[in-house]
């Protein structure tokens, strides 16, 4: 006899007592936002592909930092949305966190190609932020605008609940508006023009987030 079919949305209505449950469900949805990860990051390599080649940025122009820079920043926002997934409460969290995930886990893939395009390696000799005319004064503590430090990752993997959930929104907002900040960077530094029509998006969509993170950060009671 066949076992009936339990939703997600079943199962996200069952006892809070549950654990056991909910726990196989949140593992079964990891493995389903990892391979959401892996796609994303093949359609952004594919994307950056895209890009000609007739004109390469070279070494230490904007485009190469801007790439190498805003991968290290995306690393740090796909980490933070896979743990809104996996252990925010509030579902809005846990949404947002793995459409962050998977979208900056894309445009990763296409900063990497448009890189090695350029022939030019992941990283390079000069200072976090030096191809911003006012990067020096933007690096805190090595850390790029908006970049948590080690100890307020280590605190939000140690949260749960509603804790969790409006301290994720709030690095969250700070991550985005320093990101931001690096975008409007390459906007006014770069020169290249498929470089800046993926920053431009890049642009709107963090700034959608911004608005949507805002809303929910103010839903939950929580402070900027």
């Amino acid at each position: 006899m066949t076992a009936p079919v339990t939703t997600d949305s079943e199962t996200d209505e069952a006892p809070a007592a549950d654990q056991g449950g909910r726990g196989a469900v949140r593992r079964y949805g990891l493995l389903a936002v990892a391979a959401a990860l892996v796609v994303g990051l093949v359609l952004g390599y594919a994307g950056g592909l895209l890009t000609p080649t007739l004109t390469r940025p070279g070494e230490n122009s904007a485009e190469a930092g801007f790439a190498r820079d805003m991968t290290a920043h995306h690393n740090q926002a796909v980490a933070m949305g896979l743990l809104a997934f996996s252990q925010g409460q509030d579902p809005e969290v846990r949404q947002v966190g793995v459409d962050i995930a998977t979208g900056q886990q894309g445009e990763i893939g296409t900063m990497q190609t448009w890189l090695r395009s350029w022939k030019l390696d992941p990283t390079g000799d000069q200072a976090p932020m030096a191809w911003m005319p006012d990067g020096g004064g933007l690096v805190k503590n090595g850390l790029m605008p908006g970049m948590a430090t080690p100890e307020e990752m280590a605190k939000l993997r140690a949260a749960s609940g509603r804790e969790f959930d409006v301290l994720f929104l709030q690095m969250m907002i700070r991550h985005h508006i320093g990101g931001v900040h690096m975008i409007d960077g390459i906007l006014d530094e770069g020169h290249d023009d498929d470089v800046l029509a993926v920053a431009q998006t890049m642009k709107n969509t963090q700034q959608n987030d911004l608005t949507n993170l805002g809303a929910a950060l103010k839903r939950l009671g929580g402070t900027p």
